[in-house]
């Protein structure tokens, strides 16, 4: 008989990358608000930034220094075009890159969109024992990696691995040995 878990809500801040966007526009944050509330767990803060390279780092890093802040989901600036720098600013403060959350979120979208899919820059990493998760900027992207991977991983009791049950060893390498 498999072990029985509770529950453990993590805090999770939303980021909204967007030249144009604000709270009322933001449907792509609500979403993610959403579904973060309905899985139980805490948001920890919400902002929105300009498709502004170093601003987009500096609030990574002000959050992966925050102890109240365990994962970041940014929406928005995974494209292709000039003013899509969201990848670079997430890649800037990674220390290890989660490769296979780019190839998973293909996987989803290619269900949803077909060839579509591969005009996403997705992407996800480690920094400072926080996680950081980089979404495309539609509200149908923000559902299906919530609803496909990360209401999964970001779940402890998931089977056979979630990214909670590791969360406290992310910084075991800096801890005296």
């Amino acid at each position: 008989m498999a072990e029985e878990r509770d529950f453990l809500p993590v805090n999770i801040a939303v980021l909204t990358v967007s030249d144009t966007r604000d709270l009322a526009s933001d449907r792509s944050g609500d979403t993610l608000v959403q579904r973060i509330a309905e899985a139980g767990h805490r948001l920890a803060d919400r902002r929105i930034l300009r498709d502004e390279e170093a601003e987009i780092a500096a609030s990574l890093r002000e959050w992966i220094a925050d102890p109240g802040v365990d994962v970041v989901i940014s929406t928005g600036g995974t494209g292709l075009t000039g003013r899509d720098v969201t990848v670079e600013a997430h890649r800037a403060v990674y220390e290890k890159e989660i490769t296979a959350f780019a190839t998973v979120f293909t996987l989803v979208s290619y269900q949803k969109i077909g060839t579509s899919a591969v005009q996403s820059r997705a992407c996800a990493g480690v920094a400072g024992g926080t996680y950081l998760f980089a979404l495309p900027g539609s509200p149908g992207a923000c559902r299906d990696a919530w609803d496909e991977i990360l209401k999964g991983q970001l779940d402890y009791r998931h089977r056979p691995c979630n990214f909670v049950e590791i969360l406290p060893r992310l910084e075991e390498h800096r801890r005296r040995k």
